[in-house]
């Protein structure tokens, strides 16, 4: 564990703070830029991971506040994904916490890179859920699965938790993409919320980085968007897939 962080190393994570907040705002992958922050100033990955999950928990929920319109009418759907969400979210974080550390950083380069290309693919899923997303009839099963799964992942690791969301959320629900955003970042908070609960209890969390990132991923969550914005949605994305593809290229070297 790290005691000490120099003045440029403080300012890194808050500014990942930030920026992983209004990334999670827009459309999610905010940890790819926040994670590997962690890693650069040199906590081990384990530790990054769930450092990480405590520390962005206001940034979802300053996301959700914003969202309180979108989210007003949708009651019905918050209590039946918040409960699926909420097991899916704790069984992620008791498999990453009884798992070798060994394991997680065997195959976080791997998820890394399918966050990065699930980033990738985020325009062709978005158009795909645009096309459908009024037609037919929801399909309860498969979304309790899906959704379930999607929330184990989050509770594992969870870049690119988001993106795999609305995705799920677009095939199985009939709705707005606004509405659906909104109800994706408050599953969002509910995963990362339980996660964080049972990492402050159970793994090794360093608190001084969650300080800095908790308070700076709150502000990006409320006005990171209006930032991030200034960038062309492809611009952002593709500077965060290469940023992640790196990280995972020297995680694998």
């Amino acid at each position: 564990m790290i005691d000490h962080l120099t003045v440029a190393q403080l300012a890194l994570l808050a500014a990942a703070g930030v920026v992983a907040g209004g990334v999670n705002a827009i459309a999610g992958g905010g940890s790819l830029i926040s994670f590997p922050a962690l890693l650069g100033v040199g906590y081990p990955a384990l530790v990054a991971n769930v450092t990480n999950t405590v520390a962005l928990v206001p940034g979802y929920l300053g996301g959700s506040l914003a969202y309180r319109p979108e989210l007003k009418d949708q009651q019905s759907n918050i209590r039946f994904l918040g409960v699926i969400s909420l097991a899916g979210g704790l069984a992620g974080s008791i498999l990453l916490v009884e798992s070798p550390a060994s394991v997680f950083r065997a195959v976080v380069p791997w998820l890394i890179l399918l966050s990065c290309a699930l980033l990738a693919v985020q325009p062709v899923v978005g158009k795909w859920v645009k096309s459908h997303g009024t037609e037919g009839k929801p399909h309860p099963i498969p979304l309790i699965v899906a959704q379930f799964l999607a929330a184990v992942y989050g509770g594992y690791f969870g870049a690119g938790l988001g993106v795999m969301m609305l995705a799920v959320l677009g095939i199985f629900l009939h709705d707005t993409l606004q509405r659906l955003n909104a109800l994706k970042g408050l599953m969002s908070l509910v995963i990362n919320l339980v996660s964080a609960i049972f990492f402050a209890i159970f793994a090794p969390v360093a608190w001084f980085p969650v300080l800095i990132m908790a308070v700076a991923s709150l502000l990006g969550g409320n006005l990171g968007v209006f930032v991030a914005r200034r960038l062309s949605n492809t611009v952002l994305r593709a500077l965060v897939v290469a940023f992640g593809v790196v990280v995972a290229i020297r995680l694998l070297t």
